[in-house]
């Protein structure tokens, strides 16, 4: 199939596999690969089809109702899209593209800390209201609190911590290939800092740049020099999660870096239960991970996600198609959720509760 009929296609793999045939390996390579065996990557995925949705029927779905809203931004549907760095890798127009699409289909995106398209520019083309912004806390805390700043100026309107980074995984791949950004592509958001062409490849640079002492009282530090709402991705212990409800933050993405960290760490949508179940209603818990299908999204829901988000989906449709590539992602997404609602008998995102997931032990004292 080629990829100038990607709006014929009905799947997220195909959109996948049309990238694979178009990226450079390098680049194709770096957005798709996981840590060591990638035993994570492929169970974030597999995962979701243990998991058993029950139908139920005889229920008025003439009208399924998706909107939702999570920290105040409505969503069309409750899907947002994660940060992934380095979007023009994928496509000449990257960040802003994506978020055009995502605007577009009444959802919207994180801008990642590592991307080739600065934050004032994504302001800019968003007039004002680019959604939120993904922070890694850097060794020179000046930078740190700098990009949270002009963030916070500028409209974002909450930062994503990612706090599972102390070191980058080893993606096996990325050494294989002497992973580095394609010439002429920048670090927008670091034009002004020798490192923002990653010269000597991106490993190199985080090292240089992350910091791997980070602690739950550089949360409260973070907390200190912005008003906006702290969001920490990359929590999968419900110890963390009890943690970092304790310290206050406003919402918990349950995520293992698209499996780009611990290999054989457990895939999101398995610890999502016992994270929902920790927080116990503080704050939304929002599920990243393995998300390829309508029902992935049902059952986030159903486990007591607020809202799921998807990343390299996204790259794939920027890929093929730019903007209309990821509109035609997310619309598939979309009407394959509003589907299997109708089919569960739901219809509207209030509904959606663990009875739709099937239990036999539920059932073992009729």
């Amino acid at each position: 199939m080629s990829h100038n009929n990607y709006q014929d296609f009905v799947n997220i793999d195909e959109f996948k596999y049309a990238a694979e045939k178009k990226l450079p390996r390098m680049v194709y390579d770096y957005y798709a690969s996981g840590s060591f065996d990638q035993i994570t990557l492929a169970e974030n995925q597999n995962y979701f089809s243990r998991i058993k949705l029950l139908p139920r029927c005889l229920i008025d779905v003439s009208n399924v109702d998706m909107r939702t809203n999570v920290l105040g931004i409505d969503l069309s549907f409750p899907l947002m899209i994660a940060p992934t760095a380095m979007q023009k890798m994928a496509h000449p127009v990257g960040e802003t593209a994506t978020w055009s699409a995502a605007n577009e289909l009444g959802t919207s995106m994180t801008l990642s800390s590592l991307s080739t398209t600065s934050i004032e520019e994504l302001s800019k083309h968003a007039n004002g209201n680019p959604g939120w912004f993904q922070l890694y806390v850097f060794k020179d805390r000046a930078i740190t609190k700098n990009l949270v700043q002009r963030a916070e100026q500028i409209g974002y309107k909450a930062i994503v911590l990612t706090v599972d980074t102390p070191y980058l995984g080893r993606r096996e791949a990325d050494y294989r290939n002497g992973f580095r950004l394609p010439h002429g592509l920048k670090l927008q958001n670091f034009s002004d800092l020798p490192l923002a062409d990653v010269e000597g490849g991106l490993n190199a640079y985080v090292a240089t740049m992350i910091d791997s002492s980070l602690t739950w009282k550089d949360l409260d530090w973070l907390k200190s020099i912005t008003k906006l709402p702290i969001i920490v991705k990359g929590v999968m212990s419900p110890r963390d999660a009890e943690i970092a409800v304790t310290h206050g933050v406003d919402a918990i993405i349950v995520s293992n870096h698209g499996a780009r960290q611990l290999d054989t760490a457990p895939s999101t949508i398995e610890v999502l239960p016992y994270i929902v179940k920790a927080v116990n209603g503080r704050c939304p818990v929002i599920l990243d991970g393995g998300v390829r299908r309508g029902t992935d999204i049902l059952k986030a829901l159903a486990c007591g996600a607020k809202a799921v988000m998807i990343g390299r989906p996204v790259l794939w449709g920027l890929a093929v198609g730019g903007k209309d590539g990821v509109k035609r992602v997310l619309s598939l997404l979309h009407d394959e959720l509003k589907l299997s609602m109708a089919l569960a008998g739901v219809k509207s995102i209030s509904q959606i509760n663990k009875s739709l997931i099937w239990d036999p032990s539920e059932y073992t004292k009729l």
